[in-house]
């Protein structure tokens, strides 16, 4: 079996800037120390917004990641938390959207202590509730997810010449 190539990423407050080299130590060394010896990851990279930007498409680290995706040298985000994905809940379908429908599969995990997200494991069907979910959620209004996608794609993708 190949191993899952995995991509940390965190969120954290525009304050942090004022330690921002710190910040992405830490982190790292976290993801590092966390995957270093697990037989079925192995840390492609470390992706870190230090940003008052809330909106996914506006994060540059983020837009790193998803082109990472797109591209298909990801295939596991890994999280501490949810929150660090998306802000709200409207950017958590879409994203979850985006990313589950790729051709090619990721797969998340969180660690959130109240609800832990492992698509890899899956536990009582995770993966399609999550889509099921965000299906549900983007059927209300379409248009906004094609707009949300607009956003996302005319960032990660370079201009046809």
């Amino acid at each position: 079996m190949n191993k899952y190539r995995v991509a940390g990423y965190v969120k954290l407050a525009k304050l942090w800037e004022r330690k921002r080299d710190d910040s992405i130590s830490l982190h790292s060394d976290y993801y590092k120390e966390k995957y270093k010896d697990d037989p079925n990851m192995e840390l492609q990279s470390v992706y870190i917004d230090i940003t008052g930007n809330k909106e996914t498409w506006k994060r540059i680290e983020m837009l790193c990641l998803l082109r990472d995706c797109v591209e298909g040298r990801i295939d596991c985000i890994a999280t501490q938390t949810k929150a660090y994905l998306a802000a709200n809940t409207e950017d958590f379908f879409f994203l979850i959207h985006y990313l589950f429908t790729l051709p090619n599969r990721i797969d998340l995990i969180t660690e959130d202590k109240d609800y832990n997200i492992n698509t890899i494991i899956n536990r009582e069907n995770q993966r399609e509730s999550l889509l099921s979910a965000a299906q549900k959620y983007i059927s209300v209004e379409p248009q906004r997810y094609i707009v949300w996608v607009e956003k996302i794609e005319a960032k990660i993708r370079p201009p046809k010449e």
